[in-house]
């Protein structure tokens, strides 16, 4: 009896029963529940202590990481999963695990990204940037797509060599002449500016395959309503690919930049997508700058 006593006692803790509760799902690294808790190490690795010595977890060593898994007995964990309709934060808690998991899922990426560091260091003929990102845009399937936010639209551009149809979206009047005169210029014919804004985008209901939105949400005054008209625009089955800042403290970016927002977490943009209706949202930090202020670039994509 003085065991059970002792763990409702020490599951009673709010931040022990969101441990309990994540541990019952995955193992995990303190470094991995830090992140998902949002506390520090010290306060972290103390509750597992307590929940060790109580018997209700035990860890795992992996090389220099350990691992902590859930041991507790059904019965205590059934009742903790009813307490836990008391504390809100277990609900951000799952949100949170699911990223915490899909960047271990990531390792590819990262390896990938030491490759990307040594990439044109060293010449190769026919070897360049420009050459993959080509043949890939040739793989690309013909769609409709929407460039929100587009600038010049350089981007814009590089898709209609293969989309069916571009319609670049920029509320700078000088951005869609300069962009409009660059694709007469240059003979793209299915490439088509409008000056509108990405929170009230000048295109019909349904009608476009992709919205694309790159280093533009962080303008925008209200992200929710860009990411909602993205919406509206898209046909069924349509998707949405949104490349933005990763949430960062370099507040001159406000008046170098004009930007509204200091970038978004992976949470945030996942929660502007989710509460939109989308559907099999995913979003990966992509490129991390090696030089100060060491922005990072975030890509989360979902479906209509």
């Amino acid at each position: 009896m003085a065991s059970i006593l002792k763990s409702l006692r020490l599951a009673a803790d709010p931040n022990r029963l969101r441990l309990l509760l994540l541990l019952e799902r995955e193992e995990l690294s303190v470094a991995e529940l830090q992140e998902i808790l949002g506390k520090g190490q010290s306060q972290v690795s103390t509750s597992l202590a307590l929940l060790k010595a109580s018997g209700l977890v035990d860890d795992r060593r992996t090389g220099k990481n350990a691992f902590y898994r859930l041991k507790a007995p059904a019965q205590l964990m059934e009742l903790l999963r009813d307490a836990a309709r008391e504390v809100p934060e277990t609900e951000q808690d799952s949100q949170a695990l699911r990223l915490v998991l899909r960047k271990r899922q990531d390792s590819m990426r990262r390896y990938f990204d030491e490759l990307a560091g040594k990439f044109g260091r060293q010449y190769v003929p026919g070897r360049s940037w420009k050459g993959i990102a080509e043949a890939l845009l040739k793989l690309m399937p013909p769609m409709v797509i929407a460039d929100l936010g587009a600038g010049e639209g350089t981007i814009s551009q590089l898709m209609a060599q293969r989309a069916k149809r571009v319609i670049a979206i920029d509320n700078s009047e000088k951005m869609v002449e300069f962009g409009s005169e660059l694709a007469r210029k240059h003979n793209i014919a299915n490439l088509e500016y409008r000056l509108g804004d990405i929170e009230d985008v000048p295109i019909r209901g349904g009608t476009v395959d992709l919205a694309f939105l790159s280093q533009a949400l962080h303008h925008a005054s209200h992200p929710e309503r860009a990411i909602a008209e993205a919406r509206r625009i898209l046909k069924p089955g349509g998707r949405i690919a949104v490349l933005d800042l990763n949430r960062h403290h370099f507040e001159e970016a406000r008046e170098m930049y004009a930007d509204l927002w200091l970038g978004f977490t992976e949470l945030e943009i996942e929660g502007y997508l989710k509460n939109a209706g989308f559907k099999n949202v995913e979003t990966a930090v992509v490129h991390r700058e090696t030089e100060a202020p060491f922005f990072e670039t975030m890509l989360a994509v979902g479906e209509k």
